[in-house]
């Protein structure tokens, strides 16, 4: 039988994917009321149905939801919002695009974020991302994402001792940014996943499970440009990223495929010099998943088959999934009992807010929000963070606030980042 933590860890770490757990079919009555009692603690538990506005719990389902976890502080203190900030050495994870803009030769970052302490001591993510300057245009980058789903012990139906296994999934992606023009950048990574979380160790539906593998790719551009403020200046930036384009993931032979969280983000910066030493920018980010909403589905009463009712069909082409999810959605109920699928497609978009102060370009201050609809997976929180630079050391941090109170999962998650700048170095 399969461990609850499991089950609960893929319901919450990205609360965009609270109902799946990697399609493996589960037969114990026993397995899924534990299950379903423990993801009530982050959806039932804080949303009311005055909240949903006429619509229904219906989350985006997908595999591997820890590529969606923001990894850095610097954005993690912002909202968990990156795809048009200033360049900086985590761009991998929110816009390749932004490293052609980068001044430095090269450098590297370490980040680390335990996760979900609130529940569970030992889930963490670790990122390592690094880039090198070829010449004045091009830029190579590369990154690695290791999640840990901690010790777990599995037990057989009986409840006798069936082995321990430590569940992991990792990410490693190259990538290669260009300027285009002076003001105008792009920016293409290939990725490879690998989503182990049982070892081979267990089975469904008689057949043995086996790690998940995907291959994806990502594709941004970034775009900034100087303006002139009353007697200061400033700069405005537009970026725009596709990122996890890729092939859905089975952990068993036969079992149905489960996509990969495909997703476009929509950004704009604005920044004002203050003055010699002051700056503060400003950041918005929209944020959609390009993966088929699950639709209504019913039995027929004449075929004894499920049938779609509302909604559409999930299709079996990766490239039709992203576009269909621009208007798949079943519908939110409206007052005349008719269903509006563009106010639910909406519902599907969340936003970052986020705001960064800089003193002397050496030590930063800074806030944020992201907000999610509750029918989508109810995630709204407050991030604050502090950083901090001198010369080729940077240090980060970033603090999570749960507007939903102290029982959120993700409450008191913290985020370390420290980076190496090699701008002043001569290779």
């Amino acid at each position: 039988m399969l461990p609850a933590r499991i089950i609960v860890m893929y319901y919450i770490c990205s609360p965009i994917v609270k109902q799946i757990y990697f399609r493996l079919k589960i037969r114990f009555i026993t397995f899924i009321t534990v299950s379903f009692l423990l993801v009530s603690i982050d959806i039932s538990g804080q949303i009311d149905t005055g909240e949903l506005g006429g619509a229904k719990l219906n989350a985006i389902q997908t595999a591997v939801p820890f590529l969606t976890i923001a990894p850095d502080s610097r954005s993690g203190g912002m909202g968990d919002g990156g795809v048009a900030t200033s360049p900086d050495m985590n761009s991998q994870h929110w816009n390749i695009g932004k490293y052609a803009f980068l001044d430095s030769k090269g450098g590297f970052a370490i980040s680390y974020t335990p996760w979900l302490r609130n529940l569970i001591p030992d889930i963490n993510l670790a990122y390592l991302t690094g880039f090198f300057r070829v010449d004045e245009q091009q830029v190579i980058s590369t990154s690695l994402r290791y999640f840990s789903l901690g010790s777990i012990t599995f037990t057989n139906i009986d409840g006798s001792f069936a082995g321990q296994y430590n569940p992991n999934e990792f990410a490693v992606d190259a990538g290669y940014s260009r300027l285009f023009t002076e003001n105008f950048s792009g920016g293409i990574a290939f990725r490879f996943i690998r989503s182990d979380l049982t070892s081979g160790q267990q089975t469904s539906d008689g057949q043995d499970t086996k790690a998940g593998i995907s291959f994806a790719a990502d594709l941004g551009f970034y775009y900034q440009n100087q303006v002139n403020v009353g007697t200061s200046d400033g700069e405005w930036a537009a970026g725009i990223s596709l990122t996890n384009m890729g092939t859905p993931i089975s952990y068993s032979v036969d079992s149905d495929k489960t996509p990969i969280p495909t997703n476009l983000r929509l950004g704009g910066r604005f920044t004002y010099n203050i003055d010699e030493y002051n700056s503060i920018a400003a950041n918005l980010d929209i944020n959609k998943l390009l993966v088929p909403t699950p639709p209504v589905m019913e039995i027929d009463s004449a075929t004894d088959e499920l049938e779609v009712v509302r909604g559409k069909k999930t299709p079996g082409s990766t490239v039709m999934g992203m576009v269909q999810s621009f208007y798949d959605a079943p519908g939110v109920l409206k007052s005349d009992g008719s269903y509006s699928v563009a106010r639910e497609e909406f519902n599907e978009i969340s936003y970052s807010i986020g705001v960064e102060y800089w003193y002397r370009q050496q030590f930063a201050l800074r806030t944020g929000y992201f907000y999610e609809h509750a029918s989508k997976g109810n995630r709204k929180y407050f991030t604050v963070g502090i950083g901090l630079k001198l010369n080729v050391f940077a240090l980060d941090f970033a603090y999570l606030v749960p507007t939903n109170g102290q029982n959120s999962p993700l409450a008191n998650t913290l985020r370390f980042t420290l980076g190496f700048d090699f701008a002043d170095l001569n290779f």
